[in-house]
């Protein structure tokens, strides 16, 4: 019922018969005039506000918004080169992120949210309970496998993306990059080559480099991910070891694989027998009104190893992480008590109690409509400042926006001028280990939405004028 009513919303918008700026109706008046509860009208309008036509105005309400009325370009998929040269990013990276903590800085290069938008009181509330409630004060091993609580209710919360997974299905990692780090080091050795979407988070880039892995960027769709084709055509060489991909609002691209490529690519993976290994951290970050499956979710062999944590979505410095290794699960375990033996014993306590007690999915609801308006706000803001031409993408949820401009323009020389104007974004570069995205950034909309971030991307929008 909902959908039916974004549906007609929608199509009163671009008929013309709502216009930019219309106020629509409060949620109490559409549900007194038709009869729907406030509850499936909420949802429509949350609904209408993920297809970027709508935005809500703190204690206003809802408007049509300027994005309904522009043509937004998408930027240009990837090609890179199969075979193509590995080039270190490193210096780069180092540069971007060595003043991440530099408060006097508008950081639109960061992947995590702002602590504004993290519920820290009711997690410090959390910790102290945790010390009393844990042997010895949270200051001994957990068992290897991990904090049995928070195993359980991570188990519980995978029904919102149609697992069914057990407590016994889960190890937890001090982290999603550890949690992929395992899988990497059990399931390659040096040499192997390993598939990736193009442009990828340059994290896991420079993991699988130190690993001594070959990392083969395939084609991938800025919208709906890597490209089926490209990815069927390098599995059949048979010298791939494993694939490495995000397919919930990929970083940096923010795109979404559609379900039926995510049964397809679980389909490939099981017939050549190839592990996939699933990084699912923004998943929980949708802005429809369901939470999108995972190639998880089809996996009936165990072919796939789904990682994911808290740290996009509830406390960074946690180090809360797991995954659900299907049919490695001896392997991985062995793997982490060579190498990490336990996890953090109160952090993970704690956010296995804020799952437990519905603290957590309280916290999603805020957090997505949030970064849902930031999204909004953020594509207005670059449409309106950047040169004539910028492209940019349109996520469905997560953090990112994947900015496309003139090929003229260098963003890795543009950072440094933007830092002159206490400015960070992340240049396109470091998302490849190829030599492409030199005129592309990638902006976090992790941030809470003010006058002073308005003006700072409007800034840059002068900059990449001039």
């Amino acid at each position: 019922m909902y959908v039916q009513y974004a549906d007609r919303i929608e199509k009163q918008i671009k008929s013309g018969v709502l216009n930019v700026g219309d106020k629509l109706p409060s949620i109490r008046e559409v549900a007194a005039k038709t009869g729907y509860s406030m509850s499936t009208v909420s949802k429509a309008y949350y609904e209408i506000e993920s297809r970027f036509l709508i935005e809500s105005r703190p204690q206003s309400g809802y408007y049509v918004s300027n994005t309904s009325a522009r043509i937004i370009t998408e930027p240009t998929p990837s090609s890179p080169v199969l075979r193509g040269e590995n080039i270190d990013r490193q210096d780069l990276i180092d540069q971007v992120y060595g003043n991440m903590t530099d408060k006097n800085i508008t950081m639109l290069s960061l992947g995590f949210p702002s602590n504004e938008l993290l519920p820290i009181a009711k997690l410090n509330k959390g910790m102290v309970q945790a010390m009393r409630q844990l042997p010895n004060s949270g200051t001994s091993y957990e068992e290897v496998q991990g904090n049995p609580n928070l195993r359980r209710e991570i188990a519980k919360w995978s029904f919102t993306w149609g697992g069914s997974l057990t407590e016994k299905d889960i190890i937890t990692m001090p982290g999603c990059t550890s949690a992929i780090s395992h899988c990497l080091m059990t399931l390659t050795k040096p040499g192997d080559t390993i598939i990736t979407e193009s442009p990828a988070y340059f994290g896991v880039l420079q993991l699988a480099k130190s690993l001594g892995l070959y990392i083969m960027e395939l084609p991938t769709n800025m919208t709906t991910g890597i490209e089926l084709e490209a990815l069927k055509k390098a599995l059949s060489s048979k010298k791939v070891a494993l694939c490495l991909l995000m397919s919930n609002f990929s970083n940096p691209s923010g795109s979404m694989m559609p379900a039926e490529h995510k049964k397809e690519v679980v389909k490939l993976m099981e017939f050549y027998n190839i592990p996939l290994i699933e990084d699912d951290i923004h998943g929980d970050l949708y802005f429809g009104s369901s939470r999108p499956t995972n190639c998880k979710t089809y996996d009936e062999s165990g072919i796939v190893l789904c990682c994911s944590s808290v740290s996009k979505t509830l406390a960074p410095g946690y180090r809360v992480g797991w995954v659900s290794p299907g049919k490695f699960k001896k392997e991985i375990l062995r793997s982490k008590i060579y190498h990490t033996l336990s996890t953090p014993t109160i952090t993970h306590e704690v956010v296995g109690d804020f799952l437990k007690n519905g603290r957590y999915e309280n916290h999603l609801r805020k957090i997505r409509q949030i970064l849902n308006h930031n999204c909004n706000n953020y594509i207005n803001t670059v449409l309106e400042s950047f040169p004539a031409g910028t492209k940019v993408s349109q996520p469905q949820g997560g953090f990112f926006l994947w900015v496309e401009l003139d090929q003229k323009i260098d963003t890795a020389a543009f950072y440094q001028l933007a830092m002159k104007h206490q400015i960070s974004i992340a240049p396109g570069r470091i998302f490849s280990l190829q030599d492409q995205f030199s005129n592309c950034m990638r902006l976090s909309f992790g941030l809470p939405w003010t006058n002073e971030l308005r003006q700072s991307i409007q800034t840059l929008g002068k900059l990449l004028a001039s």
